[in-house]
């Protein structure tokens, strides 16, 4: 169920002093749903109906969830023109003769919002929930808010990996404090970098290079793919992560199971201790056999014989790494 890429990429799986995850797919199962829908002008299904016609456009997580409570409400929408994607933050685009504004709070900087607005979202925010803002023609319609479930597994991965040498685990997210937060006190994470756009995620693993050496990215999106390529080792989700993300990692998760991770780093060390032993067992031998021939404590058949049986030894103990459990 793991797929690397190379001898080198399975060395530095066993050196990694760090790993950071991205949220989204990630962390969480990558199923939002929409939890929330809070009007301040006009009602709930107007609100929705706004929002979907939007986010139909996009084919990212958050918006399909849009797209499929509007669906599950039994609403109907036309198409939105001249759709334009802000990228880690939303959309803009044309609708019902208005200029409709929908994504996070970096949006709309610059923009003073409404405290009913700043009031809704801080408390949705609050409860681990991610927040779209809605604006049409310069007024904010409402708040919609999201929740995705994290991973039953990843709990129990975290603990493993500190068990195996993993000194940090951080989250990555584009999501902002709060939420990321919120998510990383409920798995056992130990940091949180929120509110980063893709080229903020490669700073930011530039930046743990710094700071802890070797360290691993695993994400599943186009937007973790720039960081996944500046760490140490890219590790992909590999049933839910994008052509992009799989062909930019070193290591793919192929079934889309976080619990192979710890099984791979361990490995990875396991791996690291057969080719030290393996290194010693030929140096050894090998520093045995000159002064033994030269001196003539050995006939150069019998250095012949022991040189090919160590390496016999050698293939031997590499081969115990089949039963590697």
């Amino acid at each position: 169920g793991v797929l690397i890429k190379g001898g080198v990429h399975l060395e530095n799986l066993g050196v990694l002093t760090a790993i950071a995850f991205d949220k989204t797919g990630t962390l969480t199962v990558g199923k939002p749903k929409v939890t929330d829908v809070v009007a301040v002008i006009g009602d709930e299904e107007r609100l929705l109906t706004v929002a979907a016609a939007l986010e139909s456009r996009s084919a990212h997580p958050l918006a399909q969830a849009v797209v499929m409570e509007a669906k599950r409400r039994g609403l109907i929408w036309g198409e939105a023109g001249k759709v334009e994607a802000v990228t880690g933050k939303g959309l803009r685009a044309e609708f019902d003769g208005q200029k409709v504004t929908i994504g996070n709070a970096k949006l709309f900087d610059g923009e003073p919002l409404p405290e009913i607005i700043q009031q809704q979202a801080t408390r949705l925010e609050g409860e681990g929930k991610t927040t779209m803002l809605i604006q049409a023609d310069g007024q904010f319609l409402g708040v919609l808010a999201l929740a995705d479930t994290p991973r039953e597994e990843i709990r129990e991965v975290l603990e493993r990996l500190h068990q195996l040498g993993i000194r940090k685990t951080i989250m990555l997210t584009g999501d902002n404090e709060r939420v990321g937060r919120a998510i990383a006190n409920a798995v056992g994470l130990d940091e949180v970098s929120a509110g980063l756009l893709p080229e903020d995620k490669v700073k930011a693993m530039e930046e743990l290079g710094q700071r802890y050496g070797q360290v691993a990215m695993v994400g599943d999106g186009v937007n973790d793919a720039p960081a996944m390529a500046r760490a140490t080792v890219g590790i992909a989700m590999g049933g839910a992560g994008t052509d992009v993300a799989l062909e930019t990692a070193d290591v793919a998760l192929m079934a889309d199971d976080l619990s192979k991770l710890p099984f791979a780093v361990a490995l990875s060390r396991a791996s690291r201790r057969i080719i030290r032993q393996n290194l010693w067992i030929s140096m050894g031998v090998v520093a045995l056999l000159i002064p033994a021939t030269l001196f003539g404590w050995a006939g150069i058949g019998l250095a012949v014989l022991v040189h090919e049986g160590s390496t016999l030894v050698v293939v031997a103990n590499a081969l115990r790494l089949l039963a590697y459990k």
